[in-house]
């Protein structure tokens, strides 16, 4: 596997992840949320629940999967190590949290679905995570939204700041955020296949019937779905899948969807470049602070952009 010595995030980070982080840090209201987030320390808690609730991974609990945790850990040039977890679950999820102490949760799940070279690609995935700083950002959506939604007016004195705008913000970040950690893992792994077919595998794989599907297929699917944006009114369902038409917003594109976005980068002459070494550098690093910074990249285009939606919404009512 390829080693990315001195590798910065930016050197790989989506441009749709950056322009969406810029334009939920430049909202009204997300500055308060970011200093009462860091003064609750909310991370400390869930530490305490993982470690008496799950397994952490070491030299001796686990041993493959921290073997292959350790490089990729190394490959992607993150220090300090961040914590692993495996958690009892049969659903095949994991994720990437923290700050102060960036730690990953695996379920069992993943480990049960999957084949080793998957669970590299996922364990990789969630390391993009952290090597992004995306974990910090995540754990504070998460703090925000349910602390003014248990507490409605005794929001720490957050509610009156946590407005849809800014809900809808945090989503359609973390949405683009996945496409930054897809092409760690494509990075890590050198190779799309294993990264795709976890994709496949976690949409709809079966232990029993894994002989049966094809990525192939998957790949055609992946096609097919992004040809029905030539139909304005099936972009407009896109929209409002991801964001709650279901009834609950997506904190995930759809598979499909990533499938599409990965296989354009890795044709890339970007991506080439990387590969023989020419990429931007930076001290080893794990997750950022949560600072609020300036940018040219201004709110007014997330607002104008719900706005034409909820038009277009509207009209299609309106002909029905």
């Amino acid at each position: 596997m390829p080693t990315y010595t001195g590798i910065s995030s930016e050197a790989f980070r989506h441009p749709l992840d950056r322009q969406a982080e810029q334009a939920l840090r430049n909202l009204p209201g997300f500055d308060l949320i970011a200093r009462k987030f860091v003064e609750f320390i909310y991370e400390r808690p869930q530490l305490v629940y993982l470690m008496g609730n799950t397994i952490q991974v070491g030299p001796r609990q686990y041993s493959t999967i921290y073997q292959m945790f350790r490089e990729c850990v190394r490959d992607l040039d993150i220090y300090p190590e961040p914590a692993l977890f495996v958690l009892q679950n049969p659903q095949a999820n994991s994720y990437a949290l923290g700050q102060e102490n960036p730690y990953i949760v695996i379920n069992t799940g993943i480990l049960d679905l999957l084949d080793e070279v998957e669970i590299r690609a996922v364990l990789a995935h969630e390391l993009g995570h952290i090597k992004c700083g995306h974990t910090i950002l995540i754990q504070m959506a998460m703090w925000a939204m349910s602390a003014a939604s248990a507490l409605g007016e005794l929001t720490f004195g957050i509610g009156n700041f946590v407005t849809q705008a800014l809900i809808y913000a945090f989503f359609e970040w973390r949405r683009k955020a996945e496409l930054s950690a897809d092409r760690a893992a494509l990075l890590l792994m050198d190779d799309l296949n294993p990264v795709m077919s976890s994709m496949m595998k976690i949409s709809g794989g079966s232990i029993k019937y894994a002989h049966e599907c094809s990525l192939q297929e998957f790949i055609n699917q992946s096609e097919n779905y992004k040809a029905l944006d030539s139909d304005g009114l099936n972009q407009v369902y896109k929209f409002l899948l991801y964001n709650g038409a279901q009834g609950m917003m997506l904190t995930h594109p759809f598979a499909v969807e990533r499938v599409h976005y990965l296989r354009e980068w890795a044709v890339s002459e970007e991506y080439q470049q990387i590969r023989q070494g020419n990429y931007q550098r930076s001290p080893a690093s794990g997750a950022v602070n949560v600072t609020s910074e300036s940018s040219g990249y201004d709110a007014e285009n997330l607002r104008r952009q719900i706005e034409e939606l909820q038009q277009e919404i509207n009209r299609i009512k309106r002909s029905e």
